[in-house]
């Protein structure tokens, strides 16, 4: 990661560095769902990091291109010890309001990051506390080496102390209550735009920050985003030129949006993969016909329901193509991944009935399923098809599915016994996978996305040993163990990594990545 000299990356700086904008333009986007909420601490959610990213920044952010960290509210940073990282920040840098930014936001801004209702602890891991050195400089200390730090970085954006004082949000917003603070409807940040107007699951509208710091390739002065759950909606929109982009569209539409004269598509295999949680906490589960017992605490049972599905199937019919079936929980970007634990389990849906039947459920259970209907590629359609294949092994799962916005807190508040997750990875590295999914629910980002509950003390030996692993050959056979174990355990059900198209007028530029996320600094409306 060369964190042991400082270091200023030529591409930020070419990156910055682009002749400004002589038209104004606006950039009209949609996709299925709207983001949670505006406050950068409260919900983990990528469409809405990706939103935030152009409000806010962050002390690095990744090069779309290459995919490593880059400076942007620092210049430089070194290691003084291995457990003792130091900041330089960019100077003359101010708010959107105008006022300065100092070490002060950072400390308030990373330490917020780490508070209770935070749901950022996972990229906060590792750090112990950030203390000031002077106005533009701030230490973090470590709790031990850490070498994804900077990966971890590109995530916690930075806020105006002053401002989250002013305004009462000097905690997130807690995303498992109805509780609102200032934060959650309101933004300043140090970034490309400022918020105008935010009606949820209507439009968000964003105008140019009059103060922002950087010069950009981009020569868009304003975006609005108008959230469409109909996928037929969607692409409506877009043929009819209401938008000039969607994030998501549907594998059914994609022809004819290839054929369009003014359209084009653009693919890429995205670092999120889809899977399927399970409830291994509770000693009865809600709503099941099984009384007494939780049958998903059985291996046996969650292999049965591993192998009744026919990921084929599901790739060739539900996506169209457009998945790529997995074994494992992370897909092939990420640190760790190798062929072997990326081998699914064989369907095989006779076994899955002797499985059953050997844990004592030859008639099979009836379960609760959650999923979301409004933020993976055909989540929807994924689940009702899984739900028929887990009927031929006499599983019945009573499916129900919620808009993300009443669906991740209702997870988080451990409401579901069978739900769907798709996790996307943006440290790069299967710590930030393992950590979240696998290790038994704690502090400090442990577990924090582990709503099954599953529990291993093999995991959590393996996981807190990555942690402050430095020698990287022996890291990255702690990550595999750690993924590979997750398999032979079923800690999680795996389907497949998302294949992301965008499609979009002909006269938008922007660069595809694998976060499917939009980098501001490059887009342009020609």
């Amino acid at each position: 990661m060369g964190m042991k000299s400082a270091l200023v990356c030529a591409a930020a700086i070419a990156a910055l560095a682009g002749a400004p904008a002589l038209h104004a333009k606006t950039f009209r986007w949609s996709s299925a769902s709207d983001i949670p909420t505006l406050d950068i601490h409260s919900q983990n959610n990528a469409l809405g990091n990706g939103v935030h990213a152009a409000i806010y920044d962050s002390l690095v952010y990744y090069n779309s291109q290459t995919f490593k960290p880059e400076p942007q509210l620092a210049t430089s940073w070194r290691e003084i010890t291995p457990t003792q990282v130091r900041f330089t920040l960019r100077p003359g840098v101010k708010f959107s309001d105008g006022s300065p930014l100092t070490a002060d936001d950072v400390v308030f801004s990373i330490t917020r990051a780490m508070s209770k209702s935070s749901n950022y602890q996972v990229y906060t891991q590792g750090i112990d506390r950030v203390v000031k050195v002077s106005d533009d400089t701030v230490d973090f200390l470590m709790k031990g080496p850490n070498p994804v730090l900077l990966n971890q970085l590109t995530e916690l954006r930075i806020m105006s102390k002053a401002w989250a004082e002013k305004n009462r949000s000097v905690d997130p917003k807690d995303i498992r209550t109805k509780d609102e603070t200032f934060a959650h409807r309101n933004a300043l940040g140090t970034g490309q735009f400022t918020v105008k107007e935010w009606q949820p699951d209507q439009r968000l509208v964003l105008v140019k920050n009059p103060n922002y710091w950087g010069r950009t390739d981009s020569n868009v002065t304003e975006i609005v985003y108008t959230p469409i759950k109909s996928e037929a909606t969607r692409v409506a929109a877009l043929l009819s030129g209401e938008v000039d982009f969607i994030l998501d569209p549907s594998p059914q539409d994609l022809a004819r949006l290839r054929s369009s004269q003014a359209l084009k598509v653009i693919d890429g295999v995205e670092n999120r993969t889809i899977f399927f949680g399970m409830d291994q906490s509770r000693d009865e589960l809600p709503g099941s016909s099984v009384k007494g017992k939780n049958p998903l605490k059985d291996l046996r049972v969650r292999k049965a329901l591993y192998q009744s599905i026919d990921s084929d199937s599901l790739h060739r019919v539900t996506m169209r193509g457009l998945s790529q079936p997995t074994g494992t929980i992370v897909a092939p970007q990420v640190a760790g991944w190798t062929e072997a634990v990326h081998k699914r389990l064989p369907y095989d849906p006779d076994g899955a009935k002797k499985l059953l039947a050997e844990a004592g459920y030859p008639q099979g259970f009836e379960v609760d399923f959650a999923c979301p209907n409004n933020r993976y590629i055909n989540d929807e359609e994924i689940c009702q098809a899984v739900t028929a294949m887990w009927s031929r092994i006499g599983v019945r799962a009573k499916l129900r599915t919620l808009p993300l916005v009443t669906y991740f807190p209702m997870i988080q508040r451990y409401e579901a016994s069978i739900y769907m997750l798709g996790w996307g990875v943006p440290t790069f590295d299967s710590l930030y996978s393992l950590q979240s999914l696998t290790r038994t629910v704690g502090q400090g980002g442990d577990g924090n996305y582990n709503v099954g509950r599953y529990s291993n003390q093999r995991m959590d030996y393996v996981v807190d040993r990555i942690k402050v692993e430095t020698d990287l050959p022996v890291r990255n056979r702690l990550l595999t163990e750690g993924l590979q174990l997750s398999n032979d355990t079923v800690s999680h059900i795996p389907l497949h990594n998302q294949i992301i198209p965008w499609a979009m007028k002909k006269t938008i530029d922007a660069t595809h990545r694998a976060d499917n996320r939009l980098d501001w600094r490059l887009i342009k409306v020609n």
